[in-house]
């Protein structure tokens, strides 16, 4: 089964999804488990924070199998 993850879900919420998707984030540079932020910043404006493409960053996450 897969999940939809879209550039409005915050890190929180993608991070609920799977423990597959700290890894996702890992690779692109991302400490999201430990970040305060995470709670209320969305995959978009987290990317463009750190100077990422958020279709790079959700073509990722949407590959994820979620078991």
């Amino acid at each position: 089964m897969s999940v939809n993850f879209t550039k409005d879900m915050t890190f929180h919420q993608a991070l609920q999804k799977s423990p597959k998707v700290a890894a996702v984030l890992g690779g692109f540079n991302l400490g999201c488990v430990g970040c305060m932020g995470a709670a209320n910043e969305t995959l978009e404006q987290g990317a463009t924070a750190h100077g990422l493409a958020v279709d790079e960053l959700l073509a990722a996450l949407n590959a994820i199998e979620i078991e």
